[in-house]
């Protein structure tokens, strides 16, 4: 856990030798560091325009400090344990002990001076993903900067030419580097405070990982088939809700560095996408949507107006997507007799349990598990399982909140006869037409 003011006013500083480029004699400030899995309290600023900051889901924006015109931030790409949710840790490369890195923010306009410490097993850059800086300064290595090995600290200097959601990750050894959890958000607000405010701001990054059952590192050379579907780091139901005030206007920026594609899909609303990585989109351009397609590389934006009280899912709309570790290749037994296939299984696995003849619903079954390896579909909720995994959490929208009160409300309270109800009565069975049989008449 950091201190912002310990780190803007008596931010310790250590010596530049390893330093590249033209602030070679200028000392570094201090790396903070998080060992939290939770929201962080937003940044609010304490100089220059004011903004709304964001939040980060499970994670948290990078101090800065000011010296002179330029805004300096310091990342340290290193190893890092990240859970992924309760009884699950995974041993990943990130920045400043979590992966992903810290969210960075500044302001349209700022000149920011960023140091990258190398503490990883090989060389390393950054590139700032849809950003619009000098070509010297994105980070692709051997094309644009030399890869900067272990030990060593480059900088990065650059004006943030527009306001806008962006990302980082490394373009050195990407491949390895990006599956082993290297990547951030960088948001930069508009200078002019008016230009679409929000009440509430979040942001997280999609990535995925093929994490074996009682596993604790990821396959970096898998290319499709994944087991762990991530937001931030996290899997349902590590994932933070997204606690709102009834009446707020939110907004959420979501990055994408996996390799697929995810419907995003809001429940009780409607909202806008209002932009992307490569700028704000006209509000003339804007279209209701209730999901929105996040392509592999990109950044989508939306707003909504939160004027439907309650708890509502939110998640993508893969179902896949929304379970936790599990082959791919399981054998469809729907009607199968669960009774003759206990006693198969039975006699080669003695502890082994027969599913799947009615279904998957996993609210009810037990079964022994590998250490360090979460259910396929988990949770509850105050009427049950809610049986999810993966890219889903809930977004909490509550009458009481305080302006930055962003902690989980705790189950919603129904009013009264607005929850779904189970009749007395069964429907009575329809009438069937059998197979070879005249067609039915319908009586007028």
């Amino acid at each position: 856990m950091f201190s912002r003011r310990g780190f803007l006013g008596t931010a310790a500083l250590v010596g530049a030798s390893a330093v590249q480029g033209r602030v070679q004699a200028a000392s570094i400030p201090e790396a903070p560091h998080m060992d939290k899995v939770v929201m962080q309290p937003p940044l609010h600023p304490i100089s220059g325009p004011d903004y709304r900051p964001v939040v980060t889901l499970n994670g948290w924006s990078l101090p800065f400090r000011m010296n002179g015109d330029w805004k300096e931030f310091h990342l340290v790409a290193e190893p890092v344990v990240r859970e992924f949710a309760e009884g699950m840790k995974v041993n990943l490369w990130g920045y400043n002990g979590q992966s992903p890195g810290p969210t960075i923010e500044a302001v349209e306009g700022d000149k920011v001076r960023i140091f990258l410490t190398n503490r990883l097993p090989e060389y390393t850059t950054v590139h700032w993903h849809g950003m619009i800086i000098p070509s010297g300064m994105d980070g692709v290595g051997g094309l644009n900067q030399p890869h900067i090995q272990p030990g060593k600290t480059f900088v990065y200097e650059f004006e943030m030419k527009k306001s806008g959601t962006f990302m980082y990750h490394p373009h050195s050894d990407e491949m390895v580097q990006m599956a082993m959890g290297m990547m951030g958000m960088v948001v930069v607000h508009p200078r002019d405070p008016s230009f679409r405010p929000v009440d509430r701001d979040f942001v997280f990054v999609m990535s995925t990982y093929r994490v074996d059952p009682g596993t604790y590192l990821p396959h970096v050379n898998e290319m499709t088939d994944f087991n762990m579907w991530t937001w931030n780091a996290r899997v349902f139901p590590g994932i933070d809700p997204l606690a709102v005030r009834l009446g707020d206007k939110v907004r959420v920026r979501i990055g994408n560095l996996s390799m697929t594609n995810h419907p995003i899909h809001l429940h009780g609303h409607s909202f806008a996408v209002t932009c992307t990585d490569g700028g704000w989109i006209p509000e003339s351009a804007q279209y209701p949507e209730t999901t929105t397609d996040v392509p592999v590389g990109a950044v989508r934006v939306f707003d909504v107006l939160a004027d439907n009280p309650g708890d509502w899912a939110f998640h993508c709309h893969k179902s896949h997507h929304t379970m936790n570790a599990m082959g791919h290749d399981v054998r469809n037994l729907i009607g199968v007799s669960r009774k003759d296939l206990a006693k198969a299984v039975g006699k080669l696995a003695p502890d082994g349990m027969a599913m799947g003849s009615t279904g998957m619903a996993m609210g009810n079954m037990e079964m022994p598990a590998p250490d360090n390896t979460l259910p396929m579909m988990t949770g509850t909720g105050q009427f049950g399982p809610i049986e999810m995994g993966g890219m889903f959490t809930v977004m909490k929208i509550r009458e009481d909140l305080a302006r930055d009160d962003y902690r989980d409300p705790g189950p919603y309270k129904f009013p009264q006869g607005t929850v779904a109800y189970e009749v007395a009565a069964p429907a009575a069975e329809p009438a069937r037409q059998q197979p070879g049989s005249p067609p039915m008449k319908h009586k007028m």
